[in-house]
């Protein structure tokens, strides 16, 4: 019995000391992302990208604000199913560009003040820390 005890504690204390592996860790933490450019091109309105919490991500479209799920290990990203709120507005084609775009992601990297999200059909969504 005390064996079984001993598991089950080493196997609590292991899964406590799990770290974030996500993008967040890898500098994505504390800082709010702006959407420079989508598929090359500049991004004719103003979305953000945040990670507020280990497996977490939240931001600002166009129009509304949303939030979802990203707990692929760095440097995958995998954001889903992405939640958000339902108001319209003139920029709803630039918010759903911008939100199939986030979902379609695969691939992540922090340099500095730049993220790029990917994938290995040819996206790429650049984005630049709000000063």
């Amino acid at each position: 019995m005390k064996v079984v005890i001993a598991v089950a504690l080493a196997a609590l204390a292991l899964s406590a000391c799990r770290a974030d592996e996500t993008v967040r860790a890898y500098g994505g933490a504390d800082r709010i992302w702006t959407l420079k450019e989508l598929g090359g091109a500049v991004f004719p309105a103003t979305a953000t990208l945040r990670f507020p919490k280990e497996g977490e991500i939240s931001g600002q479209g166009p129009c509304n604000r949303y939030f979802g799920a990203m707990t692929a290990p760095y440097p995958w990203f995998d954001a889903g199913p992405i939640g958000s709120t339902r108001i319209a507005c003139p920029e709803m084609a630039a918010e759903t560009a911008f939100l199939r775009a986030l979902e379609a992601a695969t691939l992540s990297e922090v340099a500095g003040d730049v993220l790029i999200l990917s994938n290995t059909e040819g996206l790429q969504m650049v984005f630049k820390v709000i000063d």
